[in-house]
């Protein structure tokens, strides 16, 4: 009797002990799954898989199991809203720390500053209780008409790929998961919700995907998101291509698809085709009515319905229920994710110091014969004129689902102003022209009045006046984040600068020549004023601090060192998508075809000057590559600096690159060193060289150090669409090395 009674006790222990096991945070996380997933109903799997509100998704509160809170974006953390309407919740303690532009973080060519960027974004959502960050975003730069380009990470896979990665890192080391975006293809917004995508395999794997592919196999993203748009005729939300076969399939995928909020529209895909969470398809509250909307979600009471009626199995669910799990035990139930901290001091320096580093001095000549270039701004300097509406207006409210509601923002003109001041220099401010008067976004706005009713010939009067008083003239304008400007949902209609910017900047040039033009923007744009200006400043939408760093470049205190993520042309017709008509952007009858194939960014560019179009097929297709009429601007990485910098003689030891860098000027600096693999007589067509690896190394006045690059088999290989699989090209190969795509040395 007594064996019996402590058997019966052991046997009881071990009853109570396996019931905890998928609470029990010490335990192996696919067990807990797996002991989680076993205890819960058809019902509670098949709420576990869809929203319960505009940003949440229920857990399993019978076994005490938290849902998710996801949040926009990969900027900062959005404010809190209603919970089935865009509209502000009104909470006073949802501010936020604004973050650089993923496209400024892409220009630093710094991983160390992703990594920053990662752990400050991610501590933030922490403490505002978010489990899943809807960012990075890593969509390719095809068209500088896209108005998300300031989203993502700019033209290169490879640049974008690398970037990526400790981002993703920083955000879950707080035990927040990455929702990397928009998978995949999503590189317009004009017709993202209907357009299909065409385009070869090569172009797939070798541009699109590798920043999704790094994302995935090296930072270990614990979620993806799905993109708006179709590809081979199937909406990417639940595209079996995508998801099962490349995502999970050879990827090796382990987290959680996350749909686009609304990007769902068929129940049968989506229980075949990969989605494991689905977001935002019916949250109006008014189709089912608003007490059970949700219920109405394609994977939930219609996926429940044909469970039952045996018209699908529960495998699917299953694993759906399975990445859920995972995720849920990744973040919400994670004992080790700490509190987070929200608009810290070191979350302000983080995102002055990316800043500082993604500024791109794209220009610097002296005004005229032997005096000193405009920038540095010197400190002799007595009269600073500043022009242009973007010194002024706030930025970090408006543009899609990444406006934020920012604990604060120094403006252009505020950071100038408290910079001249120690110099005891004098500031004005003219308005020089009206652009978007606008600054609200579901419910924040920034409480700035900036209506002027006078015309643009009396604001460039005014502003012309005043240049020819000043000592040195800033204009400081661009684009901003009304629709069809930099903002989701519309692309921009036109690559030139809107609001008469380009008669305002001949203008003040011919008053003064000492003068540096500032742009705040995601894309490129036209500059058909660029010989009359000295110095041009590539300055992005920098967050909370864009005044300080603006000012910490313009003034010197910070060395720019930013170097461009996309090439700038002349003209929107050298860009190699926009040579096809409408079929090559923004589609004809809801088909885009990307017939540039590989030849996006400089990798089109480099064709200047061949005097015969590249012609091939590639899956079945022909395509007529025809080089671009005019150089680029500003090629892809280039950035200048105020010291110099010299490269001396690479050398190649079998694998081994080594090259000397020294700065040879009289100030600190950083430095971009770019090593780019040219094909040699390949038997495929290939672009004639495509950035493989980067080094940023810091110098000091007169310092060298030896940079040291391995060159891989994985730098030499592309994508054979008939074998399906990587190979190398058995032609030889040259090695460049460079500061830019324009200016390279051949190593020998």
């Amino acid at each position: 009797m007594k064996r019996f009674l402590l058997f019966s006790l052991a046997l009881a222990a071990s009853i109570v002990l396996s019931a905890q096991v998928y609470l029990d945070p010490n335990a192996p996380i696919e067990q807990r799954v797996e002991d989680a997933l076993n205890r819960m109903t058809l019902n509670e799997k098949i709420a576990i898989i869809h929203a319960q509100s505009k940003f949440s998704s229920p857990g399993v509160a019978r076994l005490g199991i938290p849902g998710l809170w996801c949040t926009d974006g990969p900027h900062g953390i959005r404010a809190e809203v209603k919970w089935d309407e865009w509209d502000q919740a009104g909470w006073t303690n949802d501010s936020c720390m604004a973050f650089p532009t993923l496209t400024c973080l892409a220009a630093t060519w710094n991983p160390e500053m992703a990594l920053l960027y990662g752990r400050s974004i991610g501590e933030e959502a922490l403490y505002r209780g978010k489990n899943v960050l809807l960012g990075p975003g890593v969509n390719i730069y095809r068209t500088p008409l896209n108005g998300r380009n300031f989203e993502y990470m700019g033209e290169d896979p490879c640049l974008s790929a690398t970037m990526v990665v400790p981002y993703v890192q920083g955000v879950q080391e707080k035990g927040v998961a990455a929702c990397v975006k928009h998978f995949a293809l999503n590189n317009q917004e004009d017709g993202r919700h209907v357009m299909n995508v065409t385009l070869s395999d090569r172009a797939l794997y070798e541009i699109y995907l590798p920043a999704f592919e790094a994302a995935v196999k090296q930072g270990k993203a614990w979620s993806i998101m799905g993109a708006y748009n179709k590809i081979w005729g199937q909406y990417c939300c639940h595209n079996h291509r995508l998801l099962v076969d490349i995502l999970r399939g050879e990827w090796g995928f382990d987290g959680a698809v996350i749909s686009d909020w609304g990007g769902v529209s068929n129940t049968d895909e989506a229980i075949r085709n990969g989605l494991d969470l689905e977001f935002g398809s019916w949250t109006d509250g008014l189709t089912e009515g608003r007490s059970n909307s949700y219920d109405m979600y394609y994977m939930a009471q219609p996926y429940l319905k044909k469970i039952r009626k045996d018209e699908v199995g529960t495998k699917e669910l299953d694993e759906k229920v399975r990445n859920v799990l995972r995720l849920i035990f990744r973040t919400s139930m994670n004992p080790n994710r700490g509190f987070g901290s929200l608009c810290s001091e070191a979350h302000a320096q983080a995102a002055r110091q990316i800043a500082d580093e993604g500024i791109v001095l794209l220009k610097n000549d002296a005004p005229k014969k032997k005096a000193q270039p405009v920038l540095p701004i010197a400190e002799s300097t007595k009269k600073i004129l500043v022009v242009g509406e973007n010194a002024i207006k706030q930025m970090t409210v408006g543009g899609g689902s990444s406006s934020l509601k920012a604990q604060y923002e120094l403006s252009p003109l505020q950071g100038i102003q408290e910079r001249a001041a120690k110099n005891g220099a004098e500031v004005q401010y003219v308005r020089g022209y009206v652009g978007d008067i606008g600054g609200e976004y579901n419910g924040v706005t920034t409480g700035q009045d900036l209506r002027d009713e006078r015309s643009a010939a009396e604001l460039i009067a005014e502003a012309v006046q005043a240049a020819k008083q000043a000592d040195v003239v800033l204009f400081i304008g661009g684009l901003n984040k009304a629709d069809h400007q930099d903002a989701e949902g519309c692309d921009r209609l036109q690559y030139g600068l809107p609001y008469a910017q380009n008669e305002l900047i001949s203008a003040l040039a011919a008053a003064n020549r000492n003068m540096a033009v500032i742009i705040l923007s995601g894309n490129a744009y036209a500059m058909p004023w660029l010989r009359e200006v000295p110095a041009l400043v590539q300055a992005w939408f920098n967050g909370s601090e864009t005044g300080h760093a603006l000012a910490d470049v313009l003034f010197g205190d910070v060395n720019p060192s930013g170097h461009l993520p996309f090439t700038i042309m002349p003209a929107l017709e050298d860009f190699a998508s926009h040579q096809y008509g409408a079929i090559g952007y923004p589609g004809v009858n809801n088909e885009v075809e990307y017939k540039e194939d590989l030849f996006v960014g400089y990798r089109y560019a480099d064709l200047y000057g061949q005097k015969k179009p590249l012609r091939y097929t590639a899956d079945g297709r022909e395509y007529v590559i025809n080089p671009p009429a005019h150089k680029p601007l500003f090629a892809f990485g280039h950035g200048l600096s105020y010291t110099t910098f010299q490269l001396g003689k690479a050398t190649r030891s079998g694998n081994t690159i080594r090259v000397a860098v020294k700065n040879t000027g009289s100030r600190a600096g950083k430095q971009v060193v770019q090593l780019y693999i040219a094909p040699d007589k390949s038997g495929v067509i290939r672009p004639v060289k495509e950035l493989k690896a980067f080094q940023k190394v810091a110098l000091e006045p007169g310092e060298e150090k030896e940079l040291f690059f391995t060159l891989t088999d994985e730098m030499l290989r592309y994508f054979d669409a008939e074998k399906h699989a990587w190979v190398v090209d058995p032609s030889s190969y040259k090695v460049l090395l460079g500061t830019a795509a324009d200016n390279t040395q051949i190593v020998k």
